[in-house]
């Protein structure tokens, strides 16, 4: 397992909850007067929950509302109400804990800047320090072994709790904090107390292999990324292929995913999904490169907006789909504020890929079945294609 302290999720939620935002991002602008929008394509996104709830969202306001009136805990009582509806999906979160994920989102983080996995010992090692962050102004190097954070040691802890200590996120630690990491090199150990910063993710970079390919890789969709991913495209050399890579994409703002189609399509039908029983459309803008050469890299990381995108290249011809089967994230949450400040977050509709698959519990299933050898297959792949 591997993480990084950019998008961790609280530990009473499991893995699931802790993603619900990837598709709610884009209705959020809708929800913020209350009703989703009215016309075919997909909102901008916003940040604002709505305040008034609808539909089953009524009873988790109400139940978090009576809460507060007997001194009781509201969002407590919210997560009960949420639990009772048996969907996964359905989470609630406090206000900082909102926040965290719609500054992720919006491709910002606090941190130290450390990536981190679990060896098979139970020991934690660095895998990667982000450029310019306070771990590299440190001199904290990829292999080091990470032995303990603020005083409690880290070994056999899931990545996760690792990564939750390093935010902070216990007591909601704001850029400027700080933390003390024991360290290991070899056979030197030492202690480094580090400031918590405001850190920028990356979350699209691109490549050129030996061949000339270019390898486009997303690993979310944050503000911005589409058209990161839509300038990558138009720089790429003219004879060349590409391959869009969302192994472990764990999905975003849609609206970006949305715009990432439209690199590779000339408008037309990106997704369709529904919302209390009414249908909605997302569309692709018109003018992508529809020529060139494209294999899709996907595995069981790959989720909800990058599903989307997925479905929408694989449907339509675009695009040659190599890895293994999607995770299956389909469902569409709206948000909604409750009176404490926390937000709750309920399942609404479906999205359905421009066929009418649905994804979700299902995934997407690849053309070409794909492991450890996935990203040379699809060089493979592109030559046939006609690179």
């Amino acid at each position: 397992m591997s993480g990084r302290d950019l998008f961790c999720q609280p530990r009473r939620f499991g893995r699931g909850a802790a993603l619900t935002l990837v598709f709610a991002s884009v209705l959020v602008a809708g929800a913020a007067t209350g009703s989703l929008p009215m016309d075919e394509r997909a909102p901008a996104p916003g940040t604002t929950p709505s305040a008034a709830p609808v539909g089953s969202q009524q009873d988790v306001a109400r139940a978090a509302a009576e809460a507060m009136a007997e001194g009781k805990s509201p969002i407590e009582a919210a997560q009960r109400a949420v639990s009772r509806s048996g969907n996964r999906w359905d989470a609630v979160y406090s206000r900082g804990e909102y926040e965290e994920f719609q500054e992720a989102l919006d491709g910002e983080y606090t941190g130290v800047g450390l990536s981190a996995r679990r060896e098979r010992d139970g020991r934690i090692e660095v895998t990667k320090v982000a450029a310019g962050s306070p771990a590299a102004e440190a001199g904290i190097r990829a292999g080091d072994g990470l032995r303990s954070v603020d005083g409690q040691k880290v070994d056999g802890r899931p990545v996760t709790e690792v990564v939750s200590l390093l935010r902070g996120d216990a007591t909601d630690a704001a850029a400027g904090t700080t933390v003390r990491l024991g360290l290991a090199r070899g056979t030197h150990a030492w202690t480094e107390t580090l400031r918590r910063a405001r850190l920028s993710t990356d979350s699209v970079t691109v490549r050129t292999l030996a061949d000339g390919a270019t390898v486009i890789r997303i690993t979310a969709f944050t503000k911005g990324s589409g058209e990161v991913v839509r300038d990558a495209v138009r720089q790429a050399p003219a004879a060349s292929g590409i391959i869009l890579d969302l192994r472990g994409n764990s999905g975003g703002l849609v609206t970006e995913a949305v715009t990432a189609a439209s690199a590779f399509l000339d408008g037309g039908l990106v997704a369709t999904y529904d919302v209390d029983g009414e249908q909605r459309a997302l569309h692709a803008e018109p003018g992508g490169d529809t020529a060139r050469p494209l294999v899709a890299l996907v595995d069981g990381g790959t989720m909800s907006a990058a599903e989307l995108l997925t479905g929408a290249l694989q449907d339509r011809g675009r695009a040659v789909v190599v890895g293994s089967r999607t995770f299956g994230k389909g469902s569409v949450q709206m948000p909604s504020r409750l009176p404490d400040g926390s937000v709750a977050e309920l399942t609404v509709g479906h999205y359905r890929t421009p066929s009418g698959r649905g994804v979700d519990g299902h995934g997407i299933a690849p053309d070409l079945e794909a492991g450890e050898q996935a990203l040379r297959r699809a060089e493979t792949i592109l030559g046939g294609l006609g690179q």
